[in-house]
């Protein structure tokens, strides 16, 4: 079970700025992605010749009409590690029979997040196409933070 690097999410109060700071230090924006209903912005910024293999993603939440970007403190700016890996419940379920909990079980088939031993979220994503939808997966409830 091979697991492959992708990216390091961090979320940013001024995407504008970040995106210019990290340009500053020869990072290039490869893709962006707006998500209307969710009111948030993804950008990925990788180094030349990194595109796809180990990316920095900018989460940048939208403030509401009467409110101002969010401001982050205590490390809440950093959000995960993520891995592609070969079998993504293969993967959990190994993970369970070790005792973690899996924080957000892969009901689709595709994605799910799990926290190391300190805390640190780590997305895990199928790699491919989604697999089937099966049990116990397409049932279990989130669990606690990710």
């Amino acid at each position: 079970m091979n697991a492959e690097f992708l990216h390091i999410m961090i979320r940013v109060a001024d995407l504008g700025a970040t995106i210019a700071f990290f340009e500053m230090i020869g990072l290039k924006e490869v893709r962006r992605r707006d998500f209307e209903q969710g009111r948030f912005t993804l950008v990925f910024m990788a180094a030349p010749g990194q595109e796809g293999v180990a990316e920095v993603e900018l989460t940048y939440n939208w403030p509401n009409d009467d409110q101002e970007a969010e401001q982050y403190i205590g490390g809440r700016n950093f959000g995960h590690l993520a891995y592609r890996v070969d079998n993504i419940y293969d993967i959990c379920q190994k993970l369970m029979d070790n005792g973690v909990t899996i924080n957000r079980p892969p009901r689709c088939g595709h994605m799910a997040f799990v926290k190391s031993p300190d805390g640190i979220s780590i997305e895990l994503l199928q790699r491919g196409d989604h697999l089937p939808r099966q049990e116990p997966w397409a049932s279990m409830e989130n669990v606690g933070s990710w």
